[in-house]
């Protein structure tokens, strides 16, 4: 087992429904660039930046759960691909009725949990009537329009009452998941799925291990041991690679390039994401209720200076990033623009001295404030910034809604909802986007599912209910002799059963 061993890393509690990094780049699979058999013995060790703060995928919140922990571990009838494709998992197949009301999956044989516990009909119906009956699961709510779950032989059918366009995809996360009947493990520290790995070891503060599963259903694990260590800052990560301590660098800085190339030892990829640096701003009361003083902040900043400053990801003017149905490029909306960002202002009433705050999680390098410091103060604004811990953040801007601006990385794909939902920190009530929302949920064409999303994030985006400074890439640094490594959407969701290591 690759151990860190000279690294003083303080790790970071992912305590809420964001996570970051930095930010478009290329395919799916990292290829090596070295030659050499892969050793099926092989330890991998795969540096990630959040830890979670306990391992319980019920109910504890945080994208640091859902990276690790769903597709290695936990599944569902159903997984999605790193392209964002549904494709069959403990569900061999399934059909849907014309209608959109009746979803039949025929559910494999053959398959165990971890404890060697047999996977049952009645498994699978519990886990998730449990999910929808239990508010403190997370993601209940995505099976409410689910009246009936019943299983008659291996199939299992969801009978629903309206089309749910969204249903198929909430069950490839924790909607979805699959647990034991009357199992006893201790969730919070333990885990007991139906995934190729089991988690052998936490070190809380430092790693977490899984080992190869080798009573999996399907194909066996590339590496027979996958390492996640916890390295918040990149340096320090950098400084685990050229040591030789890691094999991956997740959650990479690609301004870092040169650097962790110059040995040979590693490849930097870069791959799509729907990674979103949003920009939220307050909307209850003050100056950000008036969209002229919102749509100025938004044409004061220099989204292209971001993406070089960054050196990955792009530009994006909308709240549906390019891998999620309904994607439009919005740039129209909001060109950078400082002296029409001027005249906007003083329309307003704030031609000088208008002051705001930025709140950011203080896990966040200085880049993003930096810039919008200078862009916001060409134009008239004085922008001061209140670095927080994650936990002040949750509690004062999450939950709270007490902050002028904020920013945060959100990593979740599909996620409109949020703009749907006046009670979320985002602040945005449009009774518009609130319907075609729920038309789209309805749809049972998924073109049309799409186009209604994209009707309704034009409107999110001309009302200026936030700015999206960029679109992240998966940043990762590949040992060159790792295979299978995973390069799209890595911050949200991280499938390793496919990475071997070779000795070449």
């Amino acid at each position: 087992m690759l151990r860190r061993t000279a690294l003083a890393a303080a790790s970071l509690l992912a305590a809420g429904l964001l996570v970051l990094t930095a930010c478009s780049g290329g395919g799916g699979v990292a290829a090596p660039t070295s030659p050499g058999e892969p050793d099926p013995d092989a330890s991998v060790a795969v540096r990630l930046v959040l830890e979670p703060g306990n391992l319980d995928i019920r109910e504890t919140a945080g994208s640091a759960l859902d990276q690790i922990l769903v597709d290695n571990i936990y599944q569902g009838l159903v997984a999605r691909t790193p392209e964002q494709d549904i494709v069959p998992a403990l569900a061999r197949d399934w059909t849907v009725s014309p209608d959109g009301l009746t979803y039949t999956f025929t559910l494999r044989e053959g398959v165990t949990f971890h404890d060697g516990q047999e996977l049952t009909p009645q498994d699978v119906v519990w886990s998730l009537t449990t999910r929808r009956d239990t508010p403190a699961w997370r993601d209940a709510a995505r099976l409410a329009n689910v009246t009936s779950i019943t299983a008659e032989g291996q199939d299992i059918t969801l009978t629903l009452t309206e089309p749910d366009s969204s249903l198929l995809w909430n069950l490839t996360g924790r909607a979805g998941i699959v647990l034991k009947e009357g199992d006893t493990v201790d969730y919070k520290t333990k885990a007991n799925g139906t995934g190729p790995f089991v988690l052998t070891e936490w070190r809380q503060g430092d790693s977490i291990t899984f080992e190869r599963n080798d009573a999996y259903w399907g194909d066996a694990s590339g590496a027979a041991e996958v390492v996640f260590e916890y390295i918040p800052d990149n340096q320090a990560a950098l400084n685990a690679a050229l040591a030789g301590e890691v094999d991956v660098l997740t959650g990479f800085d690609a301004n870092l390039k040169e650097q962790v190339e110059q040995s040979g030892d590693f490849a930097l990829v870069l791959g799509k994401s729907t990674d979103k640096g949003t920009l939220a701003f307050n909307q209850t009361s003050g100056p950000l209720s008036d969209k002229r003083v919102r749509q100025a902040i938004r044409q004061a900043i220099d989204h292209d200076a971001i993406i070089e400053a960054l050196a990955s990801g792009q530009t994006q003017y909308g709240p549906i990033p390019e891998l999620d149905p309904g994607y439009e490029d919005l740039s129209d909306v909001a060109p950078y623009d400082p002296e029409a960002a001027k005249k906007l202002l003083k329309e307003a009433g704030y031609e000088e001295d208008l002051e705001l705050t930025l709140t950011i999680p203080s896990f966040y390098s200085t880049t993003i404030p930096q810039i919008l410091v200078s862009d916001l103060d060409e134009v008239g604004i004085t922008l001061d910034v209140d670095s927080v811990d994650f936990t002040t953040w949750l509690t004062d801007v999450y939950t709270n809604h007490d902050y002028d601006l904020s920013f945060v990385l959100h990593t979740e794909a599909r996620d409109f909802e949020n703009w749907a939902n006046p009670d979320y920190y985002f602040t945005y009530d449009n009774p518009e986007v609130q319907d075609l929302y729920a038309q789209s949920l309805a749809a049972t064409d998924e073109a049309e599912a799409a186009d209604l999303l994209k009707q309704a994030a034009r409107i999110v985006s001309e009302d200026a209910a936030a700015d999206w400074l960029y679109n992240g890439a998966s940043v990762v640094a590949v040992g060159t002799n790792i295979a299978g490594m995973p390069s799209i959407n890595v911050n949200e969701r991280l499938n390793v059963a496919e990475i071997a290591k070779s000795n070449g």
